[in-house]
């Protein structure tokens, strides 16, 4: 379409896709939570003979809060203008819910209003945004705690085969294991690539402080995430700044509205901040947490929904990396066809596909449909 010319967003759809891990026994767990499957909700704005699509991860009741509380807000606003959309749209869940649930229905909302804006205009979504880069590096992540061993090392070691030069595992479900589980990982591995390690916020201060030790001088570890909850602020603050030099501390892919984000900065409690596009508010929202993170002088690395997440964080201007997770990269491909595959250790976004270069791959999702009916 031609610049300047007015259109209206004339409707959104919603749907949900159920898809089960494939983790030993159907699971896959983590240092405090254990899951079967994982919920894709996508969402569809339309305008002016285009389709936006974006999406986040929760519980199937985020596309119902779509449905309620926020289409109708939509409807009707500037598909060329996604902050004024997103105002409006936040505005209005003031008594239903910011926070969580309503934080990730606005955020899959945003993402499509981006999507639909950057196809109305024929360019890539990451063209549309104020972008400082056209690569993300990344970081596999997975190594769930519940895998053996022999399944744990091939993960690992076949992303660093793949050219990826950081790897992450989870850690502190039962933290006896935790060496064995390393080492294994480090002598797949070799000496070369980073190593990270995600508790998940399972351990208590105290003990979040002996085992950053542990792994940064026995098995090189050079990131620990969530040593403890992000709801203990004071105690990310301890482990940063009292654990060992070489190992930062990161939180923050639980953050919903802008506060969240300036608590973990305010000390600060962490040595790099995390966000996930798909929580944060979307795109709008992020591009505010990245002004943020640029004013602490802090770095922000994007936490999963890769094929996202490669062009929002283009716009960041304090870019660290992006996790390469294994569930959602395996949503996603199954979801949509134009994902991103790693190259020297970055994902790319595609210069010759408008918007985040995405289709959907409805015959293929179908099967894991729990919310919503297909297009016509």
């Amino acid at each position: 379409m031609r610049p300047g010319v007015d259109v209206e967003v004339e409707s959104v759809g919603v749907h949900a896709f159920e898809v089960p891990t494939d983790g030993p026994g159907g699971g896959e767990e983590d240092g405090t939570l254990r899951w079967n499957s994982t919920t894709m909700i996508l969402v569809e704005a339309r305008a002016g003979g285009r389709t936006g699509i974006g999406y986040t991860y929760g519980d199937a009741s985020v596309a119902a809060f779509v449905e309620s509380a926020l289409a109708s807000a939509v409807r009707g606003a500037d598909a060329l203008a996604p902050p004024a959309a997103w105002e409006r749209m936040f505005t209005g869940i003031r008594n239903a819910g910011r926070p969580g649930l309503g934080a990730m229905a606005v955020s899959a909302v945003d993402i499509a209003l981006w999507d639909l804006k950057a196809r109305l205009l024929g360019l890539p979504l990451f063209r549309v945004l104020p972008a400082f880069h056209d690569r993300v590096p990344v970081y596999g992540s997975g190594g769930f705690t519940n895998y053996p061993l022999d399944r744990l090392a091939a993960q690992l070691s076949g992303w660093v085969e793949q050219g990826i030069p950081r790897v992450k595992l989870k850690v502190s479900r039962r933290p006896d294991e935790d060496p064995r589980r390393l080492s294994a990982v480090r002598e797949a591995i070799g000496d070369g690539p980073e190593l990270f390690a995600d508790a998940n916020g399972a351990l208590a201060r105290k003990d979040a402080l002996y085992w950053a030790r542990r792994f940064a001088e026995e098995w090189g570890v050079r990131w620990f995430e969530e040593p403890v909850s992000s709801d203990d602020i004071v105690g990310l603050r301890l482990v940063r700044d009292h654990g060992p030099g070489g190992l930062e501390v990161t939180a923050g892919e639980y953050g919903f509205v802008l506060k969240d984000f300036a608590d973990l900065l305010d000390g600060p409690a962490v040595d790099c901040l995390q966000a996930d596009v798909t929580r944060c508010g979307g795109i709008t929202g992020l591009m505010q947490v990245a002004g943020l993170s640029a004013a602490r002088q802090t770095d922000l690395s994007a936490h999963c929904a890769p094929a996202v997440s490669a062009h929002a964080f283009c716009a960041v201007k304090r870019l660290r990396h992006l996790e390469y997770s294994h569930d959602h990269v395996r949503v996603e491909r199954l979801v949509f066809d134009g994902t991103l595959n790693p190259v020297d250790g970055a994902l790319r976004p595609a210069a010759d596909r408008p918007g985040l270069g995405l289709a959907v791959r409805w015959d293929d999702a179908e099967p894991y449909r729990v919310h919503g009916r297909r297009p016509d």
